[in-house]
């Protein structure tokens, strides 16, 4: 059995978490901009509302919450992260998406399901692409029991656990478990869904920067079974 879980992680108790998200509710609200906040939702096509805080003003806000507290440990980032994604404004969850990039390392495969949770409640790209690669993988690298999970993952019906298998080796660089990431690409080849399509054609093009002629060899054999949109992506940067 894998450690992920569909049930939604428990919140634990966390001092740090209570004193952040005070001060997250305190600076985030006073700093909303009703006139950004309409366009910015249009232009996440709806998946949430926005204060409209824009993002260096929100880097900003977030230096200014997190001034003079203690790093973290897993129980900390689990409860910002949950209470964050529990209010309804996207720039609560970009905090929360900070934060836990910031401190994966500090995480133990026991939070895959905290991860989990986070990439399939209120998804879009914009808050999955991060923590594919820079939560998940982190994980997945520490820990290769984990490897078991991104293999369901890949063949689960929601499409952005799909995106963040794919994903989940962006930054591995000559690290990439290459096999695994051609048959990831090929198992959701025919995939309907323009997200999981872009993504293959992504993490080839990644893959691509540190093996470009595995890339091509690879697209060679099997570049009929992919969208043009893949090939495109996948061959932006070597050529044909």
């Amino acid at each position: 059995m894998t450690v992920t879980g569909a049930a939604p992680p428990d919140v634990p108790r966390s001092a740090l978490a209570d004193i952040v998200l005070e001060r997250v509710a305190a600076v985030f609200p006073a700093a909303a901009d009703p006139g950004r906040a309409g366009p910015m939702r249009a232009y996440m096509r709806d998946v949430a509302p926005f204060l409209g805080i824009p993002t260096p003003a929100r880097r900003a806000l977030t230096r200014t919450v997190l001034a003079g507290t203690p790093r973290p440990d897993e129980a900390d980032c689990t409860a910002v992260a949950l209470h964050c994604w529990a209010l309804p404004e996207r720039e609560y969850h970009y905090f929360a998406v900070d934060y836990v990039r910031r401190h994966a390392g500090r995480c133990s495969a026991a939070f895959l399901p905290v991860a989990r949770h986070l990439v399939t409640t209120v998804p879009w790209w914009d808050t999955v692409d991060p923590l594919a690669a820079h939560v998940v993988g982190r994980l997945v690298a520490a820990d290769a029991k984990l490897t078991a999970d991104m293999d369901a993952w890949i063949t689960d019906g929601n499409p952005w656990l799909v995106r963040t298998a794919l994903l989940h080796q962006l930054a591995r660089k000559e690290h990439t478990d290459g096999a695994r990431l051609f048959g990831y690409c090929l198992r959701q080849s025919g995939h309907p869904d323009f997200f999981v399509r872009k993504a293959i054609g992504w993490a080839l093009r990644e893959y691509a920067k540190t093996d470009p002629e595995a890339v091509r060899a690879f697209l060679a054999r099997e570049r009929g079974r992919f969208a043009p949109l893949t090939v495109r992506e996948a061959l932006k940067n070597i050529g044909a």
